[in-house]
């Protein structure tokens, strides 16, 4: 009975050893993260006009990666000048959050604590808006604007992640 005790109590010794030393390592100072190309920047983006465009919507499409930088943008024929800023301000949005517009603006509207966020410089809170993902990692987003609402809008861009769902891995 002592031996198991001591066994148990070397055990635990052990574990709490090596927690303490994992939270003392250093973060490695090297880090490496998953990006988009270039050629999937530009499927997204013309997969977003054309399944708007089978809808009988004029819009245009950003991609964004990761870190928000512009990597593709379409605007269809006849799609208003605003559409651009505003796809491209959907998806900044959603990449710099890692999560849908829409989420965020009802979020915002119902949580007096976010309704802030539509302060913060760049930030459109309107659905369109739809983070890339490659497994749970956010590479990049979408943002699609011009459709008659938000959610169509959001729409074209699920749609559009659909299409390339395969190449995300």
């Amino acid at each position: 009975m002592q031996s198991s005790l001591r066994l148990g109590a070397l055990a635990a010794l052990l574990a709490a050893a090596a927690v303490t030393a994992q939270a003392q390592s250093p973060a490695p100072a090297v880090r490496t993260e998953k990006n988009m190309s270039l050629e999937l920047a530009n499927q997204i983006a013309a997969a977003s006009v054309a399944a708007c465009a089978a809808n009988g919507y004029s819009v245009s499409a950003t991609v964004v990666d990761r870190s928000g930088v512009v990597r593709a943008v379409q605007r269809a024929d006849n799609a208003g000048a605003h559409t651009l800023g505003a796809s491209e301000r959907k998806a900044w949005t959603s990449a710099s959050a890692k999560a849908p517009t829409s989420a965020m603006m009802e979020n915002a509207q119902k949580n007096p604590g976010a309704a802030n966020l539509v302060n913060i410089p760049g930030f459109l809170l309107l659905g369109g808006g739809v983070p890339v993902k490659s497994g749970n990692e956010v590479i990049g987003a979408v943002g699609v604007g011009g459709a008659p609402g938000g959610h169509l809008d959001e729409q074209c861009a699920n749609a559009a992640l659909e299409k390339v769902k395969a190449q995300l891995g």
